[in-house]
């Protein structure tokens, strides 16, 4: 195993099956892609609005073209835009929520090809509320809450999950009219790279801005404490430590180089691997200028470095786990099939053209990018007595450890970080690009 400062170990008797802990999220990202086809909180990734708004809301891309196949540029969501300003609603926060989608105009869908279409008023009504679908309030979804930074881009399931991302990063990244960064064009313009190149830019873009905003809150007090005890002005000595105080959260995480870590695409040829990895720093460069253009602060002048924010990526690139949030709308579908015959046929004749419309990826879940602090913290084994996995009723960002088998009290969790029932060669090639070579049971007796 990876013997690393920190390691997790069991506070009390855990049985197979059972939940070892819950992890929440510090920063992560809905993947461009998937925010098409699903609408969720911005903050803690549970699904918003409802039922029909989720639907209606992907059908109506859809029949723009915004799908794998067919990509959409700026000047088609912008006519996004003015069809939604036609519509009567009798809610006007879901006529915003096609807004303002700039940022998606190069982002593809998961979604398989249309095969049915649903007339434009008919989605237009889903959307809106003045279509309700049968048995619907049974899966009710909290109602959007826009950015109150006004973006158009960001929506929440409350108040509090508003006010929470505002203050960890948002206001930072916020690309509307209260954004605190100090150029919104430079914003829009490093928002629309990562949407072009890599999403993963757009988490360490997070990782800094909250890196800054927990600096800031942290020199703030101090400041205080120190009128109140007539001290003198803090010094830039007691700057870096509130710098690497801010900082702490990330530093559990491995990290390496982004362009150093990443995996060789099966298409590139290993003789061109150092031109491959050049050109990737080359890209992170291009990224970190706009950002830096975005948000940069003097006194966080440390984090926008080439070097850290090559490894804050490469912290990604190594240490991330999937974002997987199940979707409602496939819950829905599956009671609507389960119902008593008579109830089930009637409920079809409303439900099953939207059914059709959508396709065999009707159920498309939310899906994105995060980093948890407590499973960063955990050693790898090849025989791992834990693993992250979704349960029924899991619909956050949160990740969930269950374990595998036993895990008796002081005992050491462990997760494997590849696929453990890779041959022995196959894991050990992987497990190189984390810095180590595995010698947990199973690979002590596989060497032999």
């Amino acid at each position: 195993m990876l013997n690393k400062i920190i390691s997790v170990y069991a506070d009390l008797d855990f049985k197979e099956g059972e939940l070892v802990f819950k992890d929440q999220m510090l920063v992560g990202a809905q993947h461009c892609s998937n925010k098409i086809d699903c609408l969720v909180c911005s903050f803690c990734f549970c699904f918003i609005g409802s039922i029909e708004l989720q639907i209606g809301r992907r059908l109506y891309l859809q029949g723009l073209g915004v799908s794998m196949n067919h990509g959409s540029d700026m000047e088609t969501f912008k006519h996004i835009s003015k069809d939604c300003s036609k519509t009567d609603s009798n809610n006007g926060e879901y006529d915003s929520l096609l807004e303002n989608h700039d940022n998606l105009g190069n982002c593809a869908s998961s979604s398989s090809k249309q095969i049915f279409t649903i007339p434009k008023d008919v989605v237009e009504s889903l959307m809106n509320g003045e279509l309700m679908l049968p048995y619907s309030k049974q899966f009710s979804l909290p109602p959007p809450v826009p950015c109150a930074g006004g973006c158009g881009e960001a929506y929440y399931c409350s108040k509090s999950c508003t006010e929470a991302d505002w203050e960890l990063s948002h206001s930072l990244l916020c690309t509307g009219e209260r954004s605190e960064s100090s150029c919104r064009e430079a914003l829009i313009k490093f928002i629309q790279h990562a949407n072009e190149t890599n999403d993963i830019f757009l988490v360490a873009a997070k990782v800094i801005s909250s890196t800054i905003l927990r600096y800031r809150k942290l020199k703030a007090t101090r400041l205080k404490e120190n009128d109140k005890c007539a001290t003198p002005n803090v010094s830039d000595h007691s700057d870096i430590s509130l710098l690497l105080e801010a900082w702490k959260p990330i530093s559990m995480g491995h990290k390496r180089r982004w362009w150093d870590c990443v995996a060789l695409p099966d298409d590139v040829d290993s003789s061109d691997e150092s031109a491959f990895r050049m050109q990737i720093r080359e890209l992170a460069f291009t990224s970190l200028q706009l950002l830096k253009a975005a948000i940069f602060d003097k006194e966080c002048e440390p984090l926008f470095s080439l070097e850290t924010y090559g490894h804050i990526i490469g912290m990604f690139e190594l240490n991330n786990l999937d974002l997987v949030v199940a979707s409602p709308v496939e819950d829905y579908f599956l009671y609507i099939d389960d119902l008593p015959y008579t109830e089930k046929q009637e409920a079809e004749q409303v439900t099953q053209p939207f059914l059709d419309a959508l396709g065999d990826d009707y159920s498309v879940c939310c899906q994105g990018t995060g980093f948890f602090p407590l499973q960063s913290c955990m050693n790898h084994s090849c025989c791992p007595n834990a693993k992250a996995f979704k349960r029924e009723e899991d619909r956050d960002g949160q990740a969930t450890l269950i374990a595998l088998g036993p895990i008796s009290k002081g005992e050491e969790v462990t997760i494997s970080y590849v696929d453990e029932d890779l041959p022995f060669e196959e894991r050990q090639a992987l497990l190189a690009d984390y810095g180590f070579k595995c010698k947990c049971p199973k690979c002590l007796q596989e060497e032999t």
